[in-house]
Formats: C-alpha cells, sequence, structure tokens
C-alpha cells in the first residue's frame, strides 16, 4: 500500500476517526495504532505479522533488561543481541537473495527505529518503558515503515501520553504536508522519471551529452522530490494524530559544502549514521588525527552500502566519505576562513557543492558501473541536442528548481494561506488535486524510491 494511492488515503481517513474515536483511553488508542500498524504491514505480506510483533517483543526484554542490569557482560550481550537481530533483518533482504523468501518492502527503516530504543538504554542516553503496547506501537508506527524519518523511539514513545487533542493548527499543516508530498512525488518526480531521466540511466549512449546530463540534473531533482514527498506523507499522517516526526529534508541543494549537505538531506538517517556508527568506530580519542577522517570514510562507505550489494552504491559511499573527510582536513587547516564570505562566493560554494553530489548520484542510479561510465563519458563528450527534452519536462525540471531554491518565508507564506481556509475547503481541495492527478497521469504512481531501501 503505496502512500500516494487513494488506498492509502482510505485507510489514513478510516483510521484517523478510529483513533480519535478511541483516544480517550489511552489504551484504546493505542491498540488502534497497533492494529493499523500490522494492518498496513499485512497488506505488503502476512509474513510481517509474524516477523514484526517477534522482533519488536525481543527488543522490548532487551529494553527492559538493560533498563535492570548494571553488569558490563550482561549490558553488551544484551545490546550485541538487538544488533544482531536488527541488522539480521537488514542483511538477510539485502544481501541473501537465495534465501527462500523474498519480502516485498525491507525492515531497514524498522530495525533502524528499534536500534535507537536498545542503544540509547544501554548508553543510559533514555530509560525503558514499562508498557509493552506502547513500545510495540512505536516500534511499527506506519509512517516510517517504508522510507523514514528515522525517529527516536525515546522521543516517539512519550507521544502518546499527551492528552491535547488536535488543533486547527496542527490539521491543517497535516494537510498541507499531505497534499505537497502528493505534488512533489506525482505530478514532478513521476513525470521527470518517465519522459526523460529513466531513459537516459537505461540507454545513455542513445542521447546527446546535452541530453544525458539535463537527464542527470533531473534525477537529481527527481530524487530529491520522491523522498521528500515520502516524508511530507509521512510527516502529515503522524500530524494527523498530534503525533510529531523528525523532519528530513532543508533544501539541500542550497548547501554551502558537502558536510553542509548531509546536515540538510536524509536528515534522521544521518543523524543516526553519526550518533550510532561514527562515534561508536576506535580510534576518535586517540591521539593520531587520521581516524577522524578516515571514520568519514568507513562510515559512509557503510551507509553506501547499506543501500544495496551493488559496486555503484560502494563506490558512492566512497565518494561522499572522501568529501567529508577533505571537508573536515580544509576546516581544520583553514579554521574560520574556510567557510565562505559574500553572496557570490555563498552561490560558488553551493554550486560547487551540487555538482560533486551529482556526480554521486550518478554512480547511486546506474544499474552498474558501466552504466555510469558511459553516462560521464556521454556527458563529457561534448555532443548537444535538446530533440529528446521535450518544453513540458524543461518546464516541470524549471518549477522543480525554483521551487526548491525558493525562500522558506515563501513556503511559510502558503502555509499560513492554506491555514486559514476551512478545514472542509482543504480537504476536499486536496481530494480534489490527487483524484485529478491520478486520472491526468499516464501511469499508475511508481513506488518511492527508498522505499526499496
Amino acid at each position: 500500500m503505496l502512500l500516494s494511492t487513494p488506498a492509502y488515503f482510505v485507510f489514513l481517513v478510516g483510521f484517523f476517526f478510529a483513533y480519535w474515536m478511541a483516544r480517550r483511553y489511552r489504551f484504546g488508542g493505542l491498540a488502534i495504532v497497533l492494529f493499523a500498524n500490522y494492518f498496513f504491514y499485512a497488506r505488503w505480506d502476512l509474513i510481517y505479522l509474524a516477523l514484526i510483533p517477534l522482533a519488536s517483543s525481543c527488543d522490548y526484554l532487551v529494553g527492559l533488561a538493560l533498563g535492570r542490569s548494571n553488569k558490563p557482560i550482561v549490558r553488551r550481550a544484551l545490546v550485541t543481541a538487538s544488533l544482531a537481530l536488527n541488522l539480521g533483518l537488514i542483511l538477510s533482504v539485502k544481501y541473501l537473495p537465495h534465501l527462500p523468501w523474498l519480502l516485498p518492502i525491507g525492515l531497514s527503516f524498522y530495525a533502524f527505529q528499534a536500534l535507537t530504543y536498545t542503544l540509547d538504554i544501554y548508553r543510559r542516553d533514555a530509560e525503558p518503558t514499562s508498557s509493552y503496547l506502547t513500545y510495540l506501537a512505536s516500534a511499527s508506527f506506519f509512517p516510517t515503515t517504508l522510507a523514514g524519518p528515522i525517529t527516536r523511539l525515546a522521543n516517539l514513545i512519550p507521544q502518546w501520553s499527551k492528552r491535547e487533542v488536535l488543533s486547527p493548527e496542527e490539521g491543517s499543516r497535516a494537510l498541507f504536508l499531505i497534499g505537497l508530498g502528493l505534488v512533489k512525488k506525482l505530478v514532478i518526480a513521476d513525470y521527470l522519471a518517465e519522459h526523460l531521466v529513466n531513459r537516459v540511466f537505461d540507454l545513455p549512449k542513445l542521447y546527446s551529452g546535452a541530453e544525458v546530463l539535463t537527464g542527470v540534473y533531473g534525477y537529481a531533482f527527481q530524487l530529491y522530490y520522491d523522498f521528500s514527498g515520502y516524508t511530507d506523507i509521512a510527516l502529515g499522517s503522524a500530524l494527523l494524530l498530534g503525533i510529531k516526526l523528525p523532519a528530513n529534508f532543508n533544501r539541500p541543494y542550497t548547501a554551502q559544502n558537502i558536510a553542509d549537505f548531509w546536515r540538510r538531506w536524509h536528515i534522521s538517517f544521518s543523524n543516526w549514521l553519526r550518533d550510532y556508527l561514527y562515534f561508536s568506530l576506535p580510534g576518535l580519542r586517540s591521539r593520531t588525527k587520521i581516524f577522524a577522517y578516515l571514520n568519514l570514510v568507513i562510515t559512509m562507505t557503510l551507509g553506501g552500502l547499506w543501500h544495496g550489494a551493488n559496486w555503484t552504491f560502494l563506490i558512492w559511499g566512497v565518494w561522499h566519505g572522501t568529501g567529508l573527510a577533505v571537508q573536515r582536513w580544509w576546516q581544520v587547516l583553514r579554521g574560520k576562513r574556510a567557510e565562505p564570505a559574500g553572496k557570490t562566493s555563498h552561490v560558488f560554494a553551493s554550486l560547487v557543492t551540487f555538482h560533486f553530489v551529482l556526480i554521486g548520484w550518478i554512480f547511486f542510479r546506474a544499474a552498474n558501473v558501466g552504466t555510469a561510465r558511459d553516462v560521464l563519458a556521454q556527458i563529457f563528450s561534448g555532443t548537444i541536442s535538446f530533440a529528446n527534452v521535450t518544453p513540458a519536462f524543461a518546464i516541470v525540471l524549471a518549477i522543480a528548481i525554483l521551487a526548491h531554491f525558493a525562500p522558506t518565508r515563501w513556503y511559510d507564506g502558503v502555509v499560513r494561506l492554506f491555514s486559514s481556509a476551512p478545514y472542509y475547503a482543504q480537504a476536499a481541495a486536496i481530494a480534489a488535486a490527487t483524484l485529478a492527478i491520478q486520472y491526468a497521469a499516464s501511469t499508475s504512481p511508481a513506488p518511492f524510491i527508498y522505499s526499496r531501501f
């Protein structure tokens, strides 16, 4: 059940009313959430009804044991068991394709969220919850199932205890986020993919260098609008329940350097890698400063391999890890002077950073290293023709670029304008827009790109 399909919104509307009717009783509200979570998983495959409750129960028990034990050897054994369980869920799907089962969706985002719980308790940054139902409902929370944002369970669990009802402001913002996510996904991301990007990456040698470069630019914005569109729908869905999930994007292509990019792109994932992987690697406290740089490369390389067992993802991870290490070295070498000063310098830094990221996206998108090499060869071939770039594609790409770089205050103004309309007008506008988009689309909605990770 994709978050961009009518079936999901029928499910969401029914769940919304059921939740708020049962919300007066804490047990009733959590029971509805848990039922919705498992129903969402079951729509993909019934095997999840065995895997998710079993994994969640194990982590809940590990959390309780960690909270009660002070013996280092016991605590290490418990957290190791949680790591083995959750990393096993990820690796069995990504790296063991010969197994007799094939799951329609990965469990990466579930596993990452579950690990925040046991690792935070192990580090004594959080306390275990005593409510089994609360943990089950939080660990498998359906809006974050397919592609995040990765939510620390220590921040999510307390939100179920809030007694406030949904405010008109929160309801309006939730509907706006859902509508915005649909527009990003169906109007921009899917259109860019269908009308040039997919063809360029499938057969790059059939297109001129200018067309391939245009397709690569298109992919950069397709990926952003696809992924941020999912995030907006997830955030809006959770906010309809009064639950606030962490932000995942902040105009990433305006970044001044590669470190700034990772503070803006897939924020919850980069924070997870920093807090739970980078800081856990050995050598950071060593007098040998090389580990501060080497561990950045290791962290991003593992982040690349998480996307799949493919040389292209390995190269993508090493590319970003090396970029982060060089950026760190440059900042240490130059100090405060490393930051660009002046508007022109900021624009230049953003352009350089964007194109550094763009090279990485070529490997990220290409089916293999050979295809990535062909894409790069065509770009540098110098051939110029735009015969396969339609005016409609150019317009959609231009809108995508302008919308991404629009000032934040414009976005805030649109939210206020939407919020000032009556709630029934907001809901009707979103429903009408969804039906119109679905009807006008030449193909059914494509799966969200990150749902396969």
